[in-house]
């Protein structure tokens, strides 16, 4: 069983999983490690970790401009690796899952990709950009390192586009509960519940909701059908708001954390 399949299986009846997303390297790897240790220890289930790409055309200003903060520090998806690596030093039961683009994946090569991601402690990828027709080599080999593969559906995903994914995702698949990027609009959550039973009735793996979940209330509205709640935005919003001042920083994302994952159990 997967790290991220014991993650679920291990939640108690009627918890659901907290997937915080932040941008490794924003603020500096350090930062970005002590984060991670804070979201543990308020209530994290799985961490996102946002690969620094410098062209991040599915998200949003805020966590568009977190990209450009790391890549400006020169973060490689090497560095992110052994970011991973670092944190298994001291935690092996919080899945890590890196969310990003499939450029430097490609340049890093995909064999090279999945052997290093799976030896660091990765224990899943979704690639934004990649096209699911498209995934088959690096499913291959992410499959081979046994490393999950997850997918995005969104409100505009077909049924058919669903049943394909059924075929090839694992892990959990992430809803996009909004049209557009990261962090906009507001939340419909009738509609989530509406496209969550459509998902469910092509995919059985557990079902993440993102997109547009700012705080408890929301959280706790979109966990009443969801197997986890994925919040971004308003966590990196912190890390731009006191990054030069570590101290608040981790108080604030830790005090949000909290609040939502108790919010959702």
């Amino acid at each position: 069983m997967s790290r991220l399949a014991q993650v679920f299986s291990d939640l108690p009846k009627g918890q659901k999983a907290f997937i915080p997303f932040i941008t490794a390297g924003d603020s500096g790897l350090d930062n970005t490690y002590e984060l991670m240790l804070t979201l543990v220890e308020n209530g994290a289930s799985v961490i996102e970790l946002g690969v620094p790409f410098s062209d991040p055309m599915a998200d949003g200003p805020m966590i568009a401009k977190s990209h450009e903060r790391a890549v400006e520090l020169g973060i490689s998806l090497k560095d992110v690796l052994a970011l991973v690596a670092k944190f298994r030093l001291v935690n092996s039961t919080v899945a890590i899952v890196l969310m990003g683009y499939l450029n430097p994946i490609e340049v890093y090569g995909y064999q090279a990709f999945a052997r290093d991601a799976q030896a660091n402690g990765v224990d899943g990828v979704l690639v934004v950009d990649m096209p699911p027709e498209e995934a088959h080599d690096l499913k291959q080999q992410l499959d081979a390192n046994e490393v999950d593969f997850i997918f995005l559906v969104a409100p505009t995903t077909t049924d058919a586009r669903i049943e394909f994914l059924a075929t090839i995702a694992s892990g959990f698949v992430y809803f996009v509960s909004l049209k557009g990027v990261t962090g906009a609009g507001h939340l419909d959550v009738d509609s989530v519940k509406k496209n969550l039973a459509r998902i469910r009735r092509y995919i059985d793996l557990p079902v993440g909701v993102g997109f547009g979940i700012k705080d408890a209330q929301t959280a706790q509205a979109v966990s009443e059908n969801a197997d986890a709640v994925i919040v971004g935005s308003s966590l990196v919003a912190f890390v731009e708001q006191y990054g030069e001042d570590k101290d608040k920083m981790l108080a604030s994302v830790g005090s949000l954390a909290k609040e939502i994952s108790s919010a959702i159990n």
